[in-house]
């Protein structure tokens, strides 16, 4: 598989082919992070690529695109909290300075974590960490994703 996806990860997820999407949400699309040297980043994702920031929503779209912000931040909670006893929170962020859809970052921290860093966003952690194949997403995190997965599934369905 290329990695053309990454140029539409949209349009490819609306297509079924980006393969770091979880699931279908309301109002966008739950995917797994590239990088994970934070286990279980997550990304959620608007459907709609022409949507730049929150507030180009309609407001019922809006609190829609923020409700699934919020099961994806809970599933990655509970899902690294059963994962590795040294997991603290996570931190929800709706940035937009890189990539121009909307879109939100939800990232576990752990005690673990050095601790000139674990106190604060994780935009500084060297920039290494993000381009360092060893942290890249692959084989080796799929106990996580599907904890991830499994617990957004709950989180989400009807009943």
């Amino acid at each position: 598989m290329t990695d053309d996806w990454r140029q539409d990860r949209i349009g490819a997820a609306l297509r079924g082919g980006n393969p770091t999407v979880l699931r279908r949400l309301k109002a966008g699309f739950a995917a797994i992070g590239d990088v994970q040297f934070l286990p279980g980043y997550s990304v959620l994702q608007v459907d709609d690529p022409a949507v730049q920031r929150l507030s180009d929503l309609p407001r019922p779209r809006r609190l829609e695109f923020l409700a699934d912000m919020d099961a994806l931040g809970e599933a990655v909670e509970r899902a690294c909290g059963r994962l590795d006893p040294a997991f603290r929170r996570v931190n929800l962020e709706i940035l937009g300075n890189t990539d121009p859809y909307l879109h939100a970052h939800v990232w576990p921290r752990y005690d673990w974590e050095p601790p000139e860093l674990v106190g604060g966003p994780v935009w500084l952690y060297p920039r290494e960490h993000w381009s360092d194949g060893s942290h890249a997403l692959g084989p080796r995190h799929a106990v996580v994703r599907d904890a991830v997965d499994e617990e957004l599934a709950r989180l989400t369905s009807p009943g």
